[in-house]
């Protein structure tokens, strides 16, 4: 037994230590930590050892070439997954956008939601360049179907910009324009676009070609008279701002235009024919699976070496637990509910807690029922098999459902084997698990999100400057290639995502670990607005509405970047080089008035700067919190 705890001890540190390699090193780690569990109370010769070490090993073969066999017969079903549902997270987005305009919906309460809807929008995106730009499959592919998953998500990603770049001061408009109804039109044409969205949605996930149901032209006409209207019949308030959200509305209209186009038209094919493999692969993080990467992560300073310690002291603690209190045959039970719930963070372990006692104690009360009142064997395996489907369906969709379906089968599964009426070993011993997991994440090296938090900070204000350097440089005169704006753009959204996952995740945590929570939430209100302003000005750039601009703005340009750079030398944090805008000149010859469009640029610029001095002082007042 001592020899057993030792193993299991060395090996959970060593399983778990594979995260630094990413999420698929995780996944690696986690089952060799679940054959180990599974197999520690199984009593084997030496010389058997080969031959179940065989088994487990022709079961990976074979789920190894299924996988491959699905893949040569439906070699796009997985992209078409993902993108599908990327495009349904992109319609929710768009609907709490469209909530801003409603007059009864609080402010505050609806940019929550989108903080947190704009994680999964991100997440989903990561997943699908991921599948698209890491396969020469979708790229190369001779026939138009991979090809349209490109064009599609290209244009997906395009416009989740020009969604996030649709910010107003909403409380103003309100206040402006609430009385005139107009504000309820523009909700529901973007709550029509919202749901030809989930049409498309629905058309990627089920492989089917569908037509539009709605279509916005004459609506978008008929808004726009309006909007006339409202500017003669009120001449002391400007309708310049219902303009910009028409110009935006026309935009939406069009992106959506083109993605039905690609799947109801056959010119799609040759729309790639000059795009290079070298510049999806840009898009796609790399992992480095060095063994320098391992080692140094070997310090208290790594947040993976602390949890690794965490799992296999915790798995000792429940391995000694199992032995002391054993109830059956089935105490590794135990290790398996501390292997699937600690999680490197505290909130996320609190989640996964939650989630395996409910769908536990739901899955047991419906297993019971079942076997009290369907005896018959033959029926009990035909539910078994739907009930197996059920789990590994919803295993990461949903784990609360999965685990729902997981406790009923395994003990329809016990029943077949005539190791029945394990439901009460099952329950008990799953709270013991959840238990001493639980307890572990407040007691064994515990990461709490505050800890963190300038990290993200870090980031996500070196993001946004790089993001407004590529702005100045071009507006200076220097040719930016579309590429590097792209580049710039992702970073900003994952980093900008990465920072409201660690919001979200400490608003779980316990209050005394909430440091400075309001603030961290006024940074994350104001980096989304600071985010939507940079990517207003880069789609006008994209779209050749902004070339050269005025020294004065040049001049707005290089003082945002210089505060969120000083913002990042408080954080201890990179900073942006302005010189490559330093010695860009402009030809501004004799003064000139502004254009229509450098006015425009000006007025947006003054935003990002008063944004960027909100974001300055609040940055100030967490490093004062922290201290």
């Amino acid at each position: 037994v001592f020899t057993l705890g030792l193993e299991i001890t060395l090996l959970c540190f060593l399983f778990s230590m594979f995260t630094v390699y990413g999420n698929r090193a995780a996944s690696v780690g986690t089952s060799a930590l679940l054959v180990m569990i599974f197999m520690m109370d199984k009593a084997l010769k030496p010389s058997e050892v080969l031959g179940f070490s065989g088994i487990i090993t022709a079961g990976g073969l074979w789920y190894l070439l299924f996988s491959i066999l699905f893949l040569g017969v439906r070699p796009f079903r997985t992209a078409q997954q993902t993108l599908g549902e990327n495009i349904a997270d992109i319609a929710a987005f768009l609907r709490i956008k469209a909530d801003f305009y409603l007059p009864e919906k609080d402010i505050d309460e609806n940019y929550r939601k989108l903080v947190s809807q704009q994680i999964k929008v991100s997440q989903h995106q990561d997943a699908v360049r991921e599948i698209l730009f890491k396969s020469r499959i979708m790229v190369k592919e001779s026939t138009s179907a991979g090809r349209i998953l490109v064009l599609t998500f290209v244009d997906l990603v395009d416009m989740f910009e020009q969604i996030m770049a649709t910010h107003y001061e909403y409380a103003q408009i309100r206040e402006k324009f609430g009385a005139t109804g107009i504000l309820n039109e523009i909700a529901d044409t973007l709550q029509g676009m919202a749901d030809e969205m989930d049409n498309i949605a629905f058309m990627v996930l089920s492989n089917t070609r569908s037509t539009r149901k709605r279509f916005f032209n004459t609506g978008l006409e008929q808004l726009k008279a309006r909007i006339d209207e409202i500017g003669l019949n009120d001449r002391g308030a400007s309708n310049l701002a219902l303009k910009k959200v028409l110009i935006n509305l026309r935009d939406l209209n069009q992106r959506i235009t083109s993605i039905y186009n690609y799947y109801n038209s056959k010119s799609s094919d040759t729309l790639l024919e000059n795009t290079t493999d070298m510049e999806y692969s840009k898009f796609v993080t790399h992992q480095d699976y060095a063994p320098h990467v391992f080692f140094d992560n070997l310090s208290f300073d790594s947040a993976t070496f602390k949890h690794a310690i965490r799992v296999a002291l915790v798995c000792l603690i429940g391995f000694i637990a199992g032995k002391s209190i054993a109830l059956g045959h089935h105490s590794y039970w135990i290790l398996l509910t501390i292997i699937v719930i600690l999680k490197p963070g505290f909130s996320l372990s609190k989640q996964r807690n939650y989630q395996r006692l409910t769908g536990t104690i739901a899955g047991g009360v419906i297993g019971i029922l079942f076997l009290l009142f369907i005896p018959e064997k033959s029926v009990q395996f035909v539910f078994l098999i739907v009930l197996m489907l059920g789990t590994y369906s919803f295993l990461r969709l949903n784990y609360v459902v999965s685990v729902i379906f997981m406790t009923p089968y395994v003990l329809i599964l016990f029943n077949l084997l005539g190791v029945g009426r394990l439901v009460n070993e099952r329950i008990i011993d799953t709270l013991i698990g959840s238990g001493i997991a639980f307890a572990a994440s407040y007691l064994i090296f515990p990461s709490w999100e505050f800890e963190k938090v300038q990290h993200n900070l870090r980031q996500v204000i070196y993001a946004n400057a790089k993001y407004l350097l590529k702005i100045a440089e071009s507006v200076s005169g220097k040719e930016i290639e579309t590429v590097e704006y792209k580049l710039a753009r992702k970073d900003v959204f994952v980093k900008s995502a990465n920072l409201s996952a660690a919001f979200e995740r400490m608003t779980s945590e316990p209050k005394s670990k909430q440091k400075n929570i309001k603030e961290v939430h006024k940074f994350v209100v104001l980096n989304h607005i600071l985010s939507s302003y940079i990517a207003t000005i880069a789609s006008g750039i994209a779209a050749k509405r902004i070339h050269k601009t005025s020294a004065e703005n040049l001049k707005l340009l290089k003082r945002s970047i210089a505060m969120l750079n000083d913002c990042n030398k408080k954080l201890d944090g990179k900073v942006v080089d302005l010189n490559s805008v330093k010695t860009l000149t402009l030809n501004t010859g004799e003064p000139a008035p502004l254009s229509a469009d450098d006015l425009l640029l000006n007025e947006q610029l003054g935003f990002i700067n008063k944004i960027s001095t909100d974001i300055s002082r609040v940055t100030e007042h967490i490093i004062g919190g922290d201290a």
